[in-house]
């Protein structure tokens, strides 16, 4: 197989990238990156729902191998955790980094750095956890990067409720598409993650990935370099209404879709101010989602 050229080292080599990044920025001046739509002026260091202001804060970064075995392989998923979030989850299992902005700044210069040193220790992508507040800011970093080598993979890895004309000016930029569709309701998500329509927006934007990169592509050492990978985390009593979620994935994006169903839910942050979110799920509770995921004939399960 011919070694894949992610998409953005071409929009570098056009002059692409830099008008991208020039039209991401302009969405920063009254921001409108993401469906919150704060209009809040972030050049200015101006704060909406997510918190974050004009510079890139991150958490940490390195090879990490907790991640779906088509992004680690042999030498790790090349992860990248920003902090602060768009999505305020009362179970959240990062709130230190997602709720209360854990972490330093850095500019696009150093974010470049971080990537390129995530290719030098042999990582097969990089992972931008929790992206969708920071897009211009990663996209100037990725430019800077390409610059100067970065040729990895970049995996958008987000909670889902992305905003359709930011994905726009991503395509050719990303090449995986990670979601988590966390609810498969308006109604519980805005209870559970203060977020509106979120459902509704999640399919819009999950549509929009998949148009651009299609289903999940891997090279002969079953590495994923393009497509969508969606994740699904169960929850007690099916609050996340499971059963919608897959509906959605095998009739209005492709049964071939790659599903993650994780079962690693644990109380965490506020969930012990509601009754429903303060236990694990039960083995019956994760087998049912599998079970929704396969009669609604999803044919690539991944069972975490």
């Amino acid at each position: 197989m011919k070694k894949y050229t992610p998409g953005y080292v071409k929009l570098l080599q056009t002059g692409d990238l830099n008008s991208r990044i020039g039209l991401l920025k302009e969405k920063l001046k009254s921001c409108t990156v993401c469906p919150h739509h704060c209009k809040v002026n972030r050049l200015n260091n101006e704060r909406g729902f997510c918190r974050a202001g004009y510079n890139t804060v991150i958490d940490g970064y390195g090879p990490h191998y907790g991640e779906e075995s088509v992004l680690v392989g042999k030498s790790g998923s090349g992860t990248i955790f920003f902090s602060y979030c768009n999505l305020q989850c009362v179970f959240c299992q990062n709130c230190e980094i997602s709720h209360y902005g854990e972490g330093y700044e850095v500019t696009p210069t150093e974010l470049a750095r971080i990537m390129l040193s995530l290719q030098s220790m042999g990582c097969h992508n990089i992972n931008l956890v929790s992206p969708s507040h920071f897009v211009p800011q990663i996209v100037e970093a990725v430019s800077i990067a390409a610059k100067e080598g970065l040729t990895l993979p970049l995996v958008y890895n987000t909670g889902g409720y992305d905003e359709v004309d930011t994905l726009r000016l991503l395509e050719g930029i990303i090449d995986i598409y990670m979601p988590d569709i966390k609810f498969g309701d308006n109604t519980k998500a805005r209870k559970y993650t203060k977020s509106s329509g979120y459902f509704d927006v999640a399919k819009s934007a999950v549509k929009e990935m998949h148009r651009q990169v299609g289903c999940l592509k891997t090279d002969e050492e079953n590495i994923a370099y393009k497509g969508l990978l969606v994740r699904h985390l169960v929850m007690p009593e099916n609050l996340a209404d499971t059963d919608k979620i897959m509906e959605f994935i095998a009739n209005e994006i492709s049964r071939d879709t790659f599903i993650n169903i994780m079962s690693q839910y644990y109380p965490a942050c506020k969930s012990y101010e509601f009754p429903e979110l303060s236990r694990r799920i039960t083995v019956s509770e994760y087998n049912k989602a599998i079970g929704h995921a396969k009669r609604s004939g999803l044919k690539n399960i991944m069972a975490t």
